[in-house]
């Protein structure tokens, strides 16, 4: 059974490392803005940027990758630790609707919760995000990476936005993060069976 704490214990566990301590990312999370397909803040007061120790430790794994290799972009986190009490809101909001698939059922738990997922795009040395076909948060078959081939024939997707889909990818995947067949900004640090089992919930 894993260990749980609230959000508000976070800043004084050892576990957690704070987004402004990682450099070379800039950070823009939109659960803590209107601007999510929810349509409000959902984290306020509570502060949401945080991860655990071992993602962030990956994350700069892969600011390092982009640095060496494509030092024009860097990483542009949208959404890092977010609270158990945070992912039953988006739960309920989703009720009743075919966007349910989208949002990983709280008895389970997101490895949000755990502070080892994170929601990350791409931006240029202006800020301005790279064109990934969609925007965050458009929950339809034009995110989902496993569609990508089929979706560039019929010309939904264009071969810039994949490519930039993929420099995403590699950069992340290099650093040790897993991404989702649904969600082309979603990324997993380490085995989400270990991390439920043997890592701190946050509530």
């Amino acid at each position: 059974m894993s260990k749980s704490i609230t959000s508000e214990a976070v800043a004084g566990h050892a576990g957690f490392r704070h987004l402004s301590g990682i450099s070379g990312i800039g950070v823009d999370l939109r659960y803590a803005t209107p601007d999510n397909f929810v349509g409000r803040d959902l984290y306020s007061p509570l502060d949401c940027a945080w991860l655990h120790r071992d993602a962030a430790a990956a994350l700069e794994r892969a600011v390092r990758w982009l640095t060496q290799y494509h030092p024009d972009y860097s990483l542009l986190v949208l959404d890092a630790l977010r609270p158990q009490r945070v992912q039953e809101q988006l739960w309920e909001a989703l009720q009743g609707t075919e966007l349910l698939g989208y949002i990983a059922e709280p008895a389970r738990g997101s490895l949000h919760s755990f502070g080892m997922a994170v929601d990350v795009t791409l931006v240029d040395l202006e800020g301005a995000e790279l064109d990934m076909g969609t925007g965050f948060d458009d929950l339809s078959e034009r995110s989902h990476p496993s569609l990508e081939e089929q979706l560039l024939a019929s010309g939904e997707l264009d071969a810039r936005q994949i490519y930039n889909r993929q420099l995403l990818r590699g950069a992340m995947a290099q650093a040790g993060w897993v991404g989702i067949n649904s969600e082309w900004w979603h990324f997993d640090c380490g085995d989400r069976v270990a991390v439920r089992s043997s890592y701190t919930r946050v509530l």
